[in-house]
């Protein structure tokens, strides 16, 4: 594979990011919160693809931390806008579900990156 494209955990990135754009679109939606969670949501499969284009093991491996990290922080800031009645609680269960998948994905992705050396070698069809 040679496209971040390609990537299973990117794709189901990418279309979560578009899902929290969806849910958070509203005028009465907090503004300050609003750009929170959807800035966190983008930064998951922007840190894949930047991570994935610099071509290096090692830097791939802390970018995919990053956007783990940002998963987090997505799911701290659902429960915020749960806690203040912003997303209803069921909408707010759905995404947290996905967005932990991603991070497990992730978790599962940077523990087969350290075991390899060149990303050439990499098999990206069980990600």
């Amino acid at each position: 594979m040679k496209r971040f494209e390609d990537l299973e955990v990117y794709q189901k990135s990418f279309e979560f990011s578009i899902e929290i754009y969806k849910v958070t679109s509203s005028n009465t939606f907090n503004k300050n919160i609003k750009d929170q969670v959807q800035r966190a949501a983008l930064s998951i499969p922007l840190n894949i693809a930047e991570g994935f284009e610099l071509q290096s093991n090692k830097q791939f491996v802390r970018f995919l931390y990053i956007a783990k990290g940002s998963c987090g922080e997505v799911r701290s800031l659902l429960r915020i806008c749960e806690r203040l009645n912003i997303i209803e609680p069921k909408k707010v269960e759905e995404l947290i579900i996905e967005v932990e998948s991603i991070s497990k994905q992730l978790s599962k992705f940077i523990n087969y990156l350290k075991k390899v050396r060149l990303i050439k070698s990499f098999n990206f069809s069980i990600f």
